[in-house]
């Protein structure tokens, strides 16, 4: 007997990945991120680069039917069903009872009234399949049974269990009728209490329930069209400067040719690299200290001084001098530019131990050098005409992702919308899960290690502490979405046959497994988002501007 086994206030099919089948956390194999600003795609752990735009998109908005692509039907476009479609299939005898209200995080509760028609018809089809199953003595089998000996048989609370059971399984694809086209797949929750269902059925011979589904998110635009004259303001770091990475590329080039020796009769100076071990505490405002900072605390932390001002502004100034076997504390504040938010403006007291002080015996820089600076080279011009070009290369590259992002972070500024809870929890999981096996390519984890990361309670840890970063990039996803769908954008099967057919060639070439329609689906994905990011560029006022 097929019936539909449900717990009270369980959501079915709890984990699925979306769109791509029936895939549980962590058995996702693929996933696309973006990195150092080129498209990657991620499969079984390893990263392969496309030479396409880089865009950072969930399956969000293929879940939810959103974006395009090569011109599909308007049935494509909705959102899968989220109960198999066997209404048509399974008349009622008589109709239910819904009320729809409105729910939080873009979901609807469903109020459900099951006639007494409806659950006695149930009720007979499950006596009916019990007949066909069970062995009764003195009754061929298949043969009919009368009721008090075929539930005295079975058990009448097996009986009474599994007929509840079957209402449920077979009035729910009913009730989300009301729902069809914009209920997320995977999202429905039972909300009543199945002992309860049980007593009210026993009692009455009718049933009421509860259920809580996610629908299809709706978006709006603050300002309407906001986005098709935008003003973005871009701000670039002066370490994508090319002329300026090609004198540190070079420049850490020539140290490593360096023998570095003890300092035994003199104090730290710029040129330098110090062995230090750092601890610090905040300052309150009436001057007693605070608490520790665990981010600014290290130990055996490896400090070339050469490279003082990506620290804290006066850290390297305060420790000018300081010997092996000495200590250091002094006060600074952290900038309002600080990288953590909560350490902003916040006065802290440092102590720096300096354990080893090293100085650089350097090679005299000549064009002796020049193949042991950049094999192949002869001459120092040729190594730094061959650096300045690979780094002017990365300037652009690195200009054009920071430009990428800013353009979808004032997108996703311009965009109002609930996100269902179910949405935000596949996502997560899906950056938790690409997080681990990144993790477990570069660490090697043991089977200990890897249940504990794996643990139902490290996910939910991950999404708690990630929540704002995740829903960010959820709005900014469905945002794409909705402008690739408003501005009728679209894509050539050609392009799309030829990035499925790249990306194909990698895993051949790596002797990977693949699923053709995955890949096909996911390099989709990437295209519109670059289409998108296209469109926009085309249409924005971009400025630039050095930090």
């Amino acid at each position: 007997m097929e019936l539909c086994v449900i717990s009270s206030t369980t959501t079915i099919n709890p984990f699925h990945s979306c769109r791509l089948g029936s895939r549980r956390l962590f058995q996702s194999d693929s996933s696309f991120l973006s990195r150092d600003g080129c498209s990657v795609l991620r499969f079984n752990g390893r990263l392969l680069k496309k030479p396409i735009k880089p865009l950072e998109l969930s399956c969000a908005a293929k879940k939810i039917g959103g974006g395009g692509g090569v011109r599909r039907s308007a049935a494509s476009t909705k959102a899968p069903p989220a109960v198999e479609p066997s209404v048509k299939e399974d008349k009622l005898p008589a109709e239910l009872q819904v009320k729809e209200t409105k729910a939080p995080n873009s979901s609807v509760k469903l109020s459900v009234e099951v006639p007494a028609v409806v659950c006695e018809d149930c009720y007979q089809r499950v006596l009916t399949e019990f007949m066909k199953m069970a062995k009764v003595p003195g009754f061929r089998p298949g043969k009919r049974v009368p009721e008090n000996i075929i539930v005295g048989f079975v058990g009448r609370q097996y009986v009474l269990q599994a007929t509840v059971e079957s209402i449920l399984k077979r009035t729910l694809p009913h009730a989300m009728e009301s729902v069809t086209g914009k209920a997320l797949k995977d999202s429905i929750q039972i909300l009543s209490s199945f002992p309860e269902m049980e007593k009210a059925y026993s009692q009455l011979k009718t049933l009421s329930y509860e259920v809580v589904v996610d629908v299809v998110p709706e978006l709006k635009w603050n300002p309407e069209n906001g986005y098709k004259d935008m003003k973005v303001v871009v701000e670039l770091g002066d370490e994508i400067d090319a002329k300026k990475a090609c004198e540190r590329q070079l420049r850490q080039k020539y140290k490593s040719l360096g023998a570095l020796k003890i300092v035994t009769d003199r104090g730290l100076k710029v040129g330098d690299l110090a062995v230090i071990d750092i601890s610090a505490t905040t300052i309150d405002e009436d001057g007693a200290t605070g608490e520790a900072i665990p981010d600014a605390e290290s130990k055996g932390f490896h400090f070339d001084t050469e490279e003082g001002n990506r620290l804290l502004p006066g850290f390297l100034d305060s420790i000018l001098g300081i010997q092996a076997g000495e200590s250091k504390s002094f006060s600074l504040v952290f900038p309002d530019s600080w990288k953590q938010e909560n350490l902003r403006g916040q006065r802290a007291q440092f102590t720096v131990d300096c354990k080893e002080l090293f100085y650089r015996d350097l090679p005299t820089l000549d064009d002796s050098l020049a193949d042991k600076l950049l094999p192949g080279c002869t001459t120092l011009k040729e190594v730094e005409e061959t650096l300045t070009k690979r780094c002017q290369e990365m300037e652009q590259e690195a200009k054009e992702q920071a430009t990428d992002n800013a353009i979808l972070e004032q997108i996703r500024k311009m965009v109002e919308v609930e996100i269902p809870q179910s949405l935000f929890e596949e996502q997560g999981r899906q950056f938790y899960g690409a997080r681990l096996l990144e993790i477990q390519g570069n660490m090697k984890l043991n089977e200990e290690q890897l249940a504990s990361l794996s643990s139902q309670k490290a996910v939910n840890e991950f999404l708690e502490t990630q929540r704002e970063s995740i829903t960010n990039i959820i709005k900014q996803n469905l945002a794409v979405g909705d402008i690739f769908k408003r501005e009728n954008l679209e894509f050539s099967t050609d392009e799309l046959v030829k990035e499925v057919e790249n990306s194909i060639t990698e895993f051949k070439k790596h002797k990977q497994e693949y699923d053709e329609e995955r890949v096909k689906d996911q390099v989709q994905e990437i295209l519109e988002g670059a289409k998108v990011l296209e469109w926009l560029k085309e249409r924005a006022e971009i400025q630039y501007i050095t930090r």
